[in-house]
């Protein structure tokens, strides 16, 4: 199997260029696959221009935001567009940092916010701003140390090793990665940042419009924008937040154009994709597409509806539920999306196609039989027992773990507990600014009936080889009733009462705890029973999938392979450009304020505009930032992203800042499994209305100073 793997890096290393549009591509390895694709597309800078370890190029204005603790797990993607460490990223990246600001004095999820110095930035400790330094295959190196006996701990130990090795003597962090599924690996060395400040950010009513209901969706106006600024020490090296810090300066800004697009216009995007499964077999999607995706919609569309109803009863809801709300709901209609295009493309059937060829072909030769004709017959067979325990891990996860926010809450509690010696007072302390930070944002009866909804759910629906003991127990009880005593008596709905008890050190009394016995008996359940069978069938499924994908690359020699996206650093280009959505119905490829104007509703929280937008609009004070005598808002492209992209640069041919990319359209939301360049669209924000809102709304002119322009 070896020689076959080296066989396809040289293969891979061979093949021709083909279509843009999909892929999200190593920028490392831009020079040899796809720069001269790129330029016949209309791209007018070389590969070094892109990615140099030499010279400062673009990927050195770009951003990964991590958290500290998971820095290299980026949640979104920022760019630099000043050099004074000034970065743009999207508002719902920037939205759990606005929301941990504001308050009933000074709501800035609901008001914006916009600091007129840099006196004003405000701090935003655990958000961490990683600068990519180089990428360096370490397949050989890798792969020798999986070939040995050793224990996979030991495995692991030593390709640490690896890392540690790469940035000795520095501040640099590493982080080793496997691409096609096992079959590659990368290094990625970074420079990570810890002090974050937020800069300016419009209000929701800008910033998230259209809510929910616009969510995934095209035609789009959401100003999707925030604003940070990168701190660091007197050095310019990375330092945790201090008074004395001074903004970055960093090694390359972008250059923003005011130039505007055009259909068929090139485009790229540069960021960090979390995830992408694209070689999938059949019995894969079918499972994500019949199993996975219903029961989770189903759950997470009780929680919704609840929270909702919170939200629009009370301001102060409002503020506590905003964020975790729009979390919910993301996936959700993204799982929505993902059905609804894999059955408009007959995914399954596509899927099912090439695998009977593929079957046909490892059966020719003595040694492809050995190597691969076994391969689908064994996943096929996998999937069939993993079933049972991906819905049972939906209920267990969706419904449980991650329902009720005071579950994963008692949950967070015991492990501190368990680890804690009684005598640490620094630790002590710090975990009660955690349990604050939980209490700031939790309503008892939201919650209470968040449980009610859930866990009768998880009840009546749950396969009862799956459900836990103490839910069994309130089957065909009243659990509204219940769950009221449930709520008022425990330790760990109540900030005072938990913390006295823990001072105390009275742990089994808390332990006791009704609320806390159904916590842990949902966690042991999914621990125990669920999660160790659930990953043990899914290591099976990843090594015949390593070996699918193997086998895929050595019968499609003429096919241009690309990595999944696994949060490292990539680039993906395209063109801008509408699409038809289905018949008759064919959309264009960017909006305007006028279409802002034309959704108002001041009865609707989501699309009720700010006046003095509206003001700006019938004065048409608009400045330098229209096309055509409009203000555009956004506009869609064929760059294939997903999320993690948030908040990436699209830029131009000439590599200039044309936008931010923030969604995708609903209808080929499926792109993460299967893209298909007629209907996957990336939605991104145009930089001229994110001006606009900076300058003529925001009257922030002193941040329109710091950047750089193309006109």
């Amino acid at each position: 199997m070896r020689k076959t793997v080296l066989f396809l890096l040289i293969l891979f290393i061979s093949l021709p260029i083909v279509k843009a549009d999909e892929g999200m591509w190593i920028p490392a390895l831009l020079k040899k696959y796809n720069i001269e694709d790129m330029q016949k597309a209309g791209f007018k800078l070389s590969a070094e221009d892109i990615y140099s370890v030499n010279q400062a190029c673009l990927k050195d204005a770009v951003v990964g935001l991590g958290r500290e603790g998971s820095p290299f797990h980026h949640f979104c993607t920022g760019e630099i567009i000043s050099d004074k460490g000034l970065m743009i990223t999207n508002h719902h990246c920037g939205y759990g940092a606005i929301q941990a600001h504001s308050s009933l004095e000074h709501n800035y999820l609901r008001d914006g916010f916009w600091a007129m110095s840099m006196e004003e930035e405000l701090a935003n400790p655990g958000i961490t701003a990683s600068f990519l330094v180089r990428i360096e295959d370490v397949t050989e190196k890798v792969e020798a140390i999986l070939r040995t006996k050793l224990a996979p701990k030991a495995q692991k130990a030593r390709i640490k090793a690896i890392m540690d090795e790469a940035v000795k003597g520095t501040n640099l962090k590493a982080n080793i990665k496997s691409f096609f599924a096992g079959n590659q690996y990368f290094m990625s060395v970074y420079k990570i940042y810890k002090d974050v400040r937020l800069v300016g950010a419009p209000p929701s009513a800008i910033g998230k419009f259209g809510g929910d209901t616009d969510n995934w969706a095209w035609p789009r106006h959401t100003g999707d924008f925030s604003m940070f600024r990168i701190y660091a020490d007197s050095n310019n090296e990375p330092a945790a937040y201090s008074k004395n810090n001074q903004p970055l300066k960093p090694k390359k800004s972008l250059t923003i154009s005011l130039k505007g697009v055009k259909e068929n216009d090139f485009t790229m995007v540069f960021g960090y994709p979390g995830t992408t499964k694209e070689y999938l077999t059949s019995y894969a999607i079918d499972q994500v597409q019949n199993i996975e995706n219903p029961e989770k919609i189903a759950i997470r569309t009780l929680k919704l509806e609840t929270i909702k109803a919170s939200m629009a009863s009370s301001e102060l809801l409002r503020i506590k539920y905003s964020a975790k709300a729009a979390g919910v709901a993301n996936s959700w209609k993204r799982w929505k999306g993902e059905i609804k295009g894999l059955k408009r493309f007959n995914t399954i059937k596509l899927k099912q196609d090439l695998e009977a060829k593929f079957q046909k072909w490892a059966e020719v030769t003595p040694k492809r039989k050995l190597n691969y004709a076994n391969i689908l017959p064994q996943m096929k067979e996998l999937y069939a027992q993993k079933a049972e325990y991906a819905r049972a891990y939906a209920y267990a996860v969706e419904a449980g773990i991650r329902g009720p926010e005071i579950i994963g809450f008692i949950n967070s509690v015991n492990s501190f507990l368990k680890s804690y010696n009684g005598k640490d007072e620094k630790k002590l302390e710090a975990f009660y600014g955690k349990i604050d930070a939980f209490f700031k944002n939790f309503d008892l009866n939201t919650d209470r009936k968040i449980f009610v909804k859930l866990m009768s759910h998880y009840i009546k629906n749950s396969s009862p080889k799956f459900l836990p003991e103490e839910l069994k127990k309130l089957e065909g009880k009243d659990i509204d009733k219940i769950s009221k005593k449930l709520y008022n008596k425990s330790f760990y709905t109540s900030k005072s009462r938990l913390k006295k008890i823990i001072s105390k050190q009275k742990y089994k009394k808390l332990y006791k705890g009704k609320l806390n016995l159904i916590a842990q008996s949902i966690t042991n359940k999914f621990r125990k029973e669920i999660a160790p069978e659930y990953y043990k069938i899914d290591s099976k499924v990843n090594s015949f999938q390593k070996a699918w994908l193997a086998g895929l690359m050595e019968m499609q020699k003429d096919k241009k392979f690309y990595p999944d996206a696994n949060s490292s650093f990539r680039v993906s280009y395209g063109k801008i450009k509408g699409y038809e959505s289905r018949d008759a119905v064919t959309y264009g490829h960017y909006t305007t304020l006028k279409g802002i104007m034309e959704k108002d509703r001041p009865e609707i929280y989501d699309y009720n505009v700010p006046e003095k937008l509206r003001e700006l609009y019938r004065t048409k004070n608009y400045g330098k930032y229209t096309q055509n005598g409009e203000v555009p808002v956004c506009f869609v492209a064929t760059n294939h992203t997903t999320g993690g992209n948030s908040g990436s640069p699209v830029l131009n041919a000439n590599g200039e800042l044309i936008g931010l990319n923030f969604d995708r359209a609903w209808d080929g939301v499926m792109s993460d499994m299967y893209y298909n360049p007629e209907i996957c669209r990336n939605i991104a924000l145009d930089i001229r209305y994110a001006l606009f809102i900076i300058d003529k709304y925001a009257g922030a002119k002193r941040l329109i100073d710091e950047m750089k322009f193309a006109e």
